[in-house]
């Protein structure tokens, strides 16, 4: 046969085997669709969400409120959950018994590193700010702390690593003692002089100043660009999220309505606050605290994804991890902007951590 010959039965070849892979792609493209759709069980038959009794959670606390979560989620029932802080609600989360919750940055990103980036997902942020170390009017510089008793809410919270890192920072790590109490155990503790500072979320961090006598040594937003970081955001199980993900789109929409409604009725959303504060603790704050804690937050359905590889190396300096924790394909911000494109809102940046 001639070369002339040979060329067309070449070529003939060649688009079969395009025209084979192409099919193998699209049976391939189609059976990953399909996987997806078939992990989609429709919507939950309930949603076990967590929040703190924190004015840092406060879209949470106006979400249950104000019934924003219910409204949205129709005929999914919504069990909430009360926790005081982060590692907490963490095994709370990987032990299977809850299915999403607002949460700090730090215990968040824990979630994550501890099931090998399998378990939970980022998929919105709360509030940002609202942290402050508050302590003994006596106290004006770092260096006053060396050999004093400073407070976190709980061992690896995100407080604890912003002051461990803090101390870090200053040279001050081993000469300070730092130990962790409740948050209302804090207060008493400052109160009596049993401690002579802590690195606190709102509205305790306000009620030290206000009710105890503190003052603020360092307000947390000063230490972020622009002031911005992520004191609250909400992660999911990964598993809730691929089962329900209407569901997850209706939590996300409510999540939205509390925002809203926290930045069109600040007065009211105070007052929510404060009556879920004293439905959850037993007292409701003053008001020139919930005033003060307010000023200090910004409630946002950003998470500021932009932090998180600094929030992760953060506990390496804080000495709460040996290695950064990774980060890496930790947010799904696809709902959030979903539904903030169908309500005619700019969406918020992965940053890329959206990808591994």
């Amino acid at each position: 046969m001639s070369i002339s010959a040979i060329r067309p039965f070449r070529l003939l070849a060649a688009a079969l085997a395009l025209t084979v892979a192409a099919a193998g792609c699209s049976r391939a493209d189609s059976g990953a669709d399909t996987q997806a759709a078939s992990a989609d069980k429709g919507p939950a038959t309930e949603l076990r969400l967590g929040y703190f009794p924190n004015v840092t959670h406060a879209a949470a606390l106006v979400g249950l409120g104000k019934g924003l979560f219910t409204k949205e989620l129709g005929s999914t029932k919504l069990v909430p959950t009360k926790f005081n802080a982060g590692p907490e609600e963490v095994g709370a989360l990987l032990g299977g018994s809850l299915d999403a919750g607002f949460i700090g940055s730090g215990p968040a990103i824990n979630a994550y590193a501890k099931s090998n980036g399998e378990a939970v997902r980022l998929i919105a942020g709360a509030t940002s700010g609202g942290a402050q170390l508050v302590v003994k009017p006596t106290i004006t510089k770092p260096e006053d702390l060396v050999g004093k008793t400073v407070v976190t809410p709980q061992l690896g919270n995100t407080q604890d690593v912003s002051l461990k890192k803090w101390l870090s920072q200053k040279n001050l790590t081993g000469k300070v003692k730092v130990t962790n109490l409740e948050n209302a155990q804090t207060l008493d503790a400052f109160k009596k002089g049993d401690v002579d500072a802590a690195w606190l979320p709102e509205p305790w961090s306000s009620r030290l100043v206000l009710d105890a006598g503190a003052k603020v040594l360092v307000d947390e937003a000063t230490l972020w660009p622009d002031g911005k970081f992520p004191t609250t955001v909400l992660i999911v199980r990964t598993q809730f999220l691929q089962e329900h993900p209407e569901t997850v789109k209706a939590l996300l929409s409510g999540l939205l309505a509390a925002i809203d409604y926290s930045s069109t009725n600040t007065a009211d959303a105070k007052a929510v606050v404060n009556d879920q504060l004293k439905a959850a603790t037993g007292k409701a704050l003053k008001p020139e605290v919930i005033d003060r804690a307010f000023k200090n937050i910004q409630i946002t359905a950003d998470p500021i994804a932009s932090t998180f590889p600094q929030l992760a190396k953060d506990q390496v300096t804080a000495g709460i991890a040996k290695e950064a924790p990774k980060v890496a394909g930790f947010a799904d911000l696809g709902p959030l902007n979903d539904v903030l494109s169908k309500a005619g809102k700019p969406t918020v940046d992965a940053a890329g951590l959206d990808s591994k």
